[in-house]
């Protein structure tokens, strides 16, 4: 089979799918690779180190005619250039990167009836012998680290605590909302940075995690029960806890130099933890850095994609922060899809094993029609089990190829 790998075109893309080392791993596997020209140049890889590592260098035509197409954006996560590709995809073709199915399933719809098998990276789930697919983590880590310096170059003052002859400056207060994966990363790195690190999650399961960390666990009044939902993600939650949540926070994030918010559920918007009282609240000079912001902000202030000043406090939005250290995001993107790559090979790819979790749980298209339930019911349509009575239908064929 052919792998085709194009050239990111969302709007500040810098990533590419595969790296040159990379290219060994499906090469070894039996795959054919073919790179569109420029596809590194942004994250730093030539097109000779593609030709070194095994891979043909082709045009966009050759890699959208791939046997399999390798992306880091697609459908609704590649943003307004996706009806170009989509419009040159066929029939039988195996598409796999980001698509951000929860929130854009219609975008993932029209790649279905283009009769595309769609893999969805995001839905990877959280299990042992997926851990080197996780391309959530994976991203989500480098964000991490990129948000807490982002603040500390805006902070109007150094983080670490100093001892000099004219005087002792005390360290900065950072606080980081939510403890995932991004969040973990931020508090390491505000910690190695010499900050003062507190840090909140609604899952009392995390606190072990942030101590570890070397910093302090912020217990709320607030009933946290069922806060986390399978898979380790955070669970959505009634309005009323919301509402006692950013009552109690706001006297917290009150006393703090830096604010990272990190605070996302799969699929929906995200929740407000500081409100603008609380930014109002904070002192001048202080930075909140939102990575929530694609999905709406943590921050009522926030606007996704900018940096405004507030009440004299810097809120900043990034929307893509792997992006910007595209070298090395690039580079454990790549591991993640070779290795999911391979893995679908050994099952038997182009057929496709439901008796496999991870294959199972990533389908999200197949044969015509949205398979995967979850992405069913976000684009509004029945259970795939309710096409089979009396008077249910869906455009697209109405049985889907046969499985192994």
């Amino acid at each position: 089979m052919k792998a085709g790998v194009t050239r990111e075109t969302a709007e500040g893309e810098r990533r590419v799918a595969i790296v040159p080392a990379a290219v060994k791993l499906l090469t070894k596997a039996g795959f054919e690779v073919v790179v569109e020209s420029s596809a590194g140049k942004p994250a730093g890889f030539t097109d000779e180190a593609y030709r070194e590592a095994g891979a043909e260098i082709g045009s966009r035509d050759d890699c959208l005619a791939a046997d399999v197409v390798l992306a880091v954006n697609t459908c609704g996560a590649a943003g307004e250039r996706w009806s170009e590709s989509c419009s040159r995809l066929r029939e039988g073709q195996i598409l796999i990167g980001s698509c951000d199915p929860l929130s854009h399933p219609a975008a993932c719809r029209e790649a279905a009836e283009r009769g595309v098998t769609l893999f969805a990276l995001e839905l990877v789930p959280r299990i042992t012998r997926a851990q080197s697919m996780d391309v959530l983590s994976s991203q989500a880590n480098i964000a991490g680290y990129r948000a807490v310096l982002l603040a500390a170059t805006s902070l109007p003052r150094v983080v670490p605590m100093m001892t000099t002859a004219a005087g002792t400056i005390t360290p900065a207060k950072a606080l980081v909302l939510g403890a995932g994966v991004a969040g973990l990363q931020a508090i390491a790195t505000a910690k190695r940075l010499g900050a003062q690190v507190l840090a909140y999650d609604v899952r009392p399961a995390v606190k072990e995690q942030v101590q570890s960390l070397g910093a302090k666990f912020v217990e709320l009044e607030l009933e946290t029960a069922g806060g986390e939902a399978a898979g380790g993600y955070a669970r959505a939650m009634g309005e009323d806890f919301y509402t006692k949540q950013r009552e109690q926070l706001g006297r917290i994030v009150a006393e703090c130099d830096i604010v990272v918010t990190t605070a996302a559920i799969p699929g929906k918007a995200a929740p407000i933890l500081v409100t603008r009282e609380a930014v109002a609240a904070m002192k001048p000079g202080s930075v909140i850095v939102d990575l929530a912001a694609e999905r709406g902000g943590n921050c009522e202030a926030t606007v996704p994609g900018e940096t405004v000043i507030v009440d004299g406090v810097t809120v900043m939005g990034p929307t893509n922060l792997p992006a910007e250290a595209a070298y090395h995001t690039s580079q454990l993107y790549a591991r993640n899809i070779a290795t999911f790559l391979v893995h679908l090979a050994k099952l038997g790819l182009p057929e496709v094993s439901l008796d496999d979790e991870i294959c199972r749980e990533t389908l999200v298209a197949r044969g015509g029609q949205l398979v995967h339930p979850r992405v069913r019911e976000a684009a509004g349509l029945p259970p795939l089990e309710a096409l089979a009575e009396p008077g249910g239908s869906e455009p697209g064929p109405a049985t889907p190829p046969p499985v192994s």
